[in-house]
């Protein structure tokens, strides 16, 4: 990962733990179905955060080693998945996971994959990956517009936050995910996913996010208060629709050769 990117999170990871969203099941059918991923395949979630994308393979059955290189969210995903018997951890980033070579059958990487150095981690997922083994990157992608509130929250995050726009220029798009797996990119997804949020929870994932101004920053507090006015405007029956398309890239090791 890159600079700091590793400890971004850090101060954030109980909003993390309780506010950032879940993954569609669906994804591991389509994985299973379209993708040829064997029923109980071994599974390396790099920058696994908090365990949330890790939960959802080891739900459906699948051994999982969580590769996490901030201390704090490796903690927080041991604490929550522990009790799973095929559930493991290691401190390791995307170019250095420290796993053996030709070791897991499934590289998957959600929400994380934009602070990866890329070249460096296509060498190394090949490196890990069996000879038919598969990659899938996925990100939850928050809908900009559709609806007062998606738009509204859009231009909060754009008025008050000093590296939103960085941050969010590094998300990937059809054509660096093509560009990336080059001839090895074999499947394609996009699924819907969604939030139902009171005020406590639309401020905790807000805050959840590595560009929301902390407190003690001068646009923290203004920021909040826009929240609820945001919020006061928008809510309906009490809560407000944090609506999301989850992507889904997969491919395999040739490219990463």
């Amino acid at each position: 990962m890159n600079d700091d990117s590793t400890q971004r999170f850090t101060d954030r990871v109980a909003d993390y733990v309780k506010f950032r969203p879940g993954y569609p099941r669906e994804i591991v059918t389509f994985l299973h179905s379209n993708c040829g991923l064997a029923p109980g395949a071994k599974v390396a979630d790099i920058g696994a955060g908090t365990g949330i994308s890790a939960r959802l393979f080891l739900d459906a059955g699948h051994p999982v080693v969580a590769v996490e290189p901030n201390q704090a969210m490796r903690a927080a995903a041991d604490a929550w998945l522990g009790d799973y018997p095929s559930y493991s951890s290691v401190a390791g980033t995307a170019e250095s996971t420290s796993l053996g070579s030709a070791s897991v059958d499934l590289v998957v990487a959600a929400q994380a994959f934009h602070w990866f150095d890329p070249l460096a981690a296509r060498r190394e997922f090949a490196r890990i990956l069996t000879p038919r083994g598969l990659i899938a990157l996925m990100w939850n992608s928050r809908l900009l517009d559709g609806t007062p509130f998606l738009a509204g929250y859009e231009a909060l995050l754009r008025r008050f936050s000093d590296d939103y726009l960085s941050v969010s220029g590094r998300y990937a798009d059809d054509a660096s995910m093509a560009a990336w797996f080059g001839d090895g990119l074999a499947h394609t997804a996009r699924m819907p996913n969604a939030q139902k949020l009171d005020f406590e929870g639309l401020k905790g994932r807000l805050m959840s996010s590595s560009y929301a101004p902390k407190v003690g920053h001068p646009n923290h507090e203004p920021m909040l208060a826009a929240l609820s006015d945001l919020f006061d405007r928008t809510a309906q029956n009490g809560t407000i629709e944090f609506v999301y398309e989850t992507r889904v890239y997969v491919g395999c090791r040739k490219h990463g050769r």
